[in-house]
């Protein structure tokens, strides 16, 4: 089953809660406080968010965290792969020379298709989305002109 971890969704809290009031700097303490999420690991993400470029963080007195640039600027992706690393649903769809039969496979073509599919629609859906600050719904074409035919073949048979 795909899944994200645990740790990928708190941290997506996270960004979220400082994505809700950009202009402020948020201590680890305070967003533990606001999210229910235990310090130490508000800790941990916050460090890891910091060094994929993410957030930034300021020392001192008035110090903590903020979103390094506007939450419509940040993907699900990129938050994705802060914490998982890139994305591939197969070992072939991590790019050439990395899975073995990879010369008399007859499948790879279209896992690839899936993930480069899938990559696609985790850009297309910002931090600013996913924090409902956004007005703009998701918009996935290919996803809803599926369903719409789905819904269709349904009703035909009833």
């Amino acid at each position: 089953m795909l899944r994200i971890s645990r740790l990928t969704d708190y941290a997506t809290v996270l960004l979220a809660t400082l994505a809700g009031e950009p202009a402020r700097v948020q201590t680890a303490t305070a967003l533990a406080e606001q999210t229910h999420i235990a310090a130490p690991t508000v800790s941990k993400l916050l460090k890891q968010l910091q060094r994929a470029g993410l957030v930034t963080s300021t020392r001192g007195l008035h110090g903590g965290y903020q979103l390094s640039r506007p939450a419509t600027q940040i993907s699900a992706a990129a938050i994705l792969d802060a914490l998982e690393g890139p994305m591939a649903l197969t070992d072939c769809a991590a790019g050439h020379g990395h899975c073995e039969i990879e010369e008399s496979c007859r499948v790879s073509r279209v896992w690839q298709r899936l993930n480069v599919a899938m990559r696609r629609a985790l850009y297309d859906v910002s931090l600013a989305q996913l924090a409902g600050l956004d007005a703009t719904p998701a918009r996935l074409p290919g996803l809803e002109r599926e369903m719409k035919a789905a819904a269709g073949r349904t009703q035909v048979r009833s």
